[in-house]
């Protein structure tokens, strides 16, 4: 059976592209044609009343990160918002989560698998 086989592109409207590509490869090294490693990807719907992201958005990104610590390190020394929430995101099985927002307000949840 032929199938999927990876996320080719995630494309969404925004009102400066220039400014939040920019922003999302200073902050988390994403470039427009991005290589990245093998790994886990989660596709999940979500029910339309779940409040597990912005309640205003269709969607949140989520992306798998190294080093979780270091990178909340780093987006807060560029002034940027992080949320954690420790007792709730972190995880024997599943990993570590943070949460931060790009400059258009979409959601990104931060996950290091465990």
């Amino acid at each position: 059976m032929a199938k999927a086989t990876g996320i080719g592109g995630v494309f969404f409207r925004v009102g400066d592209t220039k400014a939040l590509s920019q922003w999302y490869e200073t902050h988390l090294g994403i470039s427009n044609y991005w290589e990245q490693g093998a790994g886990l990807t989660v596709f999940q719907p979500f029910e339309r009343q779940s409040s597990y992201f912005a309640a205003d958005r269709q969607f949140m990104l989520n992306f798998r990160v190294d080093d979780l610590t270091a990178l909340i390190g780093q987006l807060q020394a560029a002034g940027i918002a992080v949320e954690t929430r420790p007792d709730e995101w972190d995880s024997a099985e599943a990993g570590r989560f943070a949460r931060i927002h790009d400059p258009e307000g979409n959601p990104i949840e931060l996950w290091q698998p465990a």
